[in-house]
């Protein structure tokens, strides 16, 4: 039955479905890059629901394909009516079907089930020249062809359907297109992938009036790369997928054309294989950081700006007590001006937090750097002479942050506070073990202000804030991962410049 006569003039109609239910009918691929696994990953790719009925196995890998087993047709037919008589196929897309008797029984099932969308993809020829059709199911391949809504073949596939020679040139390509659309009364997909050149063209070809013109053309460049491997079983699987939604042949190749693109583009990340590699079919989607991964990033960040602050003059004096009095004094006055700050972008954490608990822990940290700052004027600063204004680097880092706090973004307002918290604990911890291990000796001057360090509370704390920002960075954009990253390492530097400071302006 033509398939002119399965669909209306003009376009073909989509199902409108968020999910096509998309039933892939091609031999198998054990290496993944090509057959039933790559439509089955371009169909979810695409948002569809897909499933698979075995025509053929395969023994292939990058380099070629070695043995081909085709299981009796029978089995064949289970498998479809087990699908259609239990579920609504939206789409079918046909791969290799192997010898004549599994294109009879695929055809007969077709004339009884009629798919909304048919798109045949002629599998003959692999890319590697693997010939994946038997010569004697030629012909009987060819009287399926009425039957498909979209032919996809690939140039040298196109010639040994019209009985001719492959062509080397687009518009030799584009006639053999016409040709085969004429005779099919389906829409034949024109594919340049093949042809020579940095332009790498398809086209939509239809001379039943199904199309806005008999030739609908879309442009494109050619990427340069060996792994191609599947990209014929891709593109038509994608098709079927997309051409369920949108019921618009021309729509469809637009949205889809981009998309293999890209997958051949970023082919190279997945290496697999030796040989003719496969695409990437999810290029385009992010990949979910696992739990802990992201702070393990911002961490691993972090080891240059501890190291130079373990370098400072002022981290050493520390240590050993032999820090000058007067530049340990101008630290403590700028950290208080500089947590009477740090509580307030706290605080506008806490109001932008999305849980009620991160909210609890955001407020319940700003009180506590305002009680801080009220002992250190109590306990240390009441009874030391110190300059009160405001020094360059505090004025810096919380200007920084409250520049983190005005952008919108409570991802990137955590990433921000977040050093203030984990380098902070990181150093008093190494500082607490080695003023332990030196048998805490008496007389050293700043032997209270080291123990300190040892307070579990805020290393709770940091713990609690360094979940919080990971959490983030997992459910972030990428630009707004991007912008955490950029405020968490500006951050850390302006830690490294504060521990510096009493050096430069005691």
């Amino acid at each position: 039955m033509p398939a002119q006569t399965l669909q209306p003039t003009g376009s073909h109609p989509g199902t409108g479905r968020d999910v096509p239910r998309v039933l892939s009918i091609a031999g198998s691929d054990p290496s993944g890059g090509a057959g039933i696994q790559a439509d089955l990953k371009s169909i979810a790719a695409h948002g569809g629901y897909g499933m698979a009925a075995i025509t053929a196995l395969t023994a292939q890998n990058t380099r070629g394909v070695s043995a081909i087993h085709v299981p009796p047709a029978p089995f064949l037919a289970s498998q479809l009516h087990a699908i259609s008589n239990d579920i609504t196929i939206d789409a079918v897309k046909i791969g290799m079907l192997g010898d004549a008797g599994v294109i009879g029984t695929v055809r007969e099932w077709l004339e009884k089930v009629r798919p909304a969308v048919v798109v045949l993809d002629p599998v003959m020829v692999a890319t590697s020249g693997d010939r994946l059709l038997e010569e004697s199911a030629e012909e009987a391949l060819r009287g399926l062809l009425p039957l498909a809504h979209l032919i996809t073949p690939n140039l040298a596939e196109l010639a040994m359907l019209v009985g001719a020679e492959p062509q080397g040139t687009w518009e030799g390509a584009l006639a053999q297109g016409r040709q085969l659309a004429a005779a099919t009364g389906a829409t034949v997909l024109v594919k340049g992938g093949h042809l020579a050149g940095a332009e790498c063209p398809d086209a939509l070809v239809n001379t039943g009036g199904l199309l806005g013109q008999d030739v609908v053309e879309v442009p494109g460049e050619r990427v340069a790369t060996r792994n191609s491997h599947g990209t014929g079983c891709s593109l038509s699987s994608a098709m079927a997928t997309v051409q369920a939604r949108l019921g618009d042949w021309e729509a469809t190749l637009r949205a889809v054309k981009p998309w293999l693109a890209g997958a051949l583009q970023t082919a190279e990340r997945l290496e697999v294989g030796s040989g003719n590699g496969p695409v990437h079919h999810f290029h385009h989607l992010r990949p979910v950081p696992l739990a802990g991964e992201f702070a393990q990033q911002l961490r691993a960040a972090t080891d240059p700006d501890l190291e130079a602050i373990y370098a400072l003059d002022f981290i050493r004096g520390l240590a050993s007590g032999s820090l000058p009095e007067k530049e340990f004094a101008y630290y403590l006055a700028q950290d208080a001006i500089y947590l009477n700050g740090y509580s307030r972008v706290l605080a506008r954490a806490s109001a932008l937090a999305p849980t009620e608990a991160e909210q609890l822990f955001w407020a319940r940290s700003a009180q506590q750097c305002l009680e801080v700052e009220s002992e250190l004027h109590r306990s240390w600063l009441s009874k030391r002479p110190v300059r009160p204004e405001l020094g360059p680097v505090t004025k810096a880092y919380v200007d920084h942050l409250t520049a983190a706090s005005a952008s919108g973004s409570y991802a990137v307002l955590a990433a921000a506070v977040l050093p203030c918290f984990w380098l902070y604990a990181e150093v008093g911890k190494t500082l607490h073990a080695q003023f332990v291990a030196a048998g805490e000796p008496a007389g050293h001057p700043y032997a209270d202000w080291l123990r300190t360090y040892a307070d579990e509370d805020f290393a709770e704390a940091t713990r609690k804030a360094i979940a919080i920002v990971d959490e983030a960075g997992r459910n972030a954009s990428g630009q707004e991962r991007a912008g955490m990253v950029t405020a968490f390492r500006q951050s850390c530097r302006l830690e490294v410049e504060f521990f510096d400071a009493p050096r430069l302006y005691a």
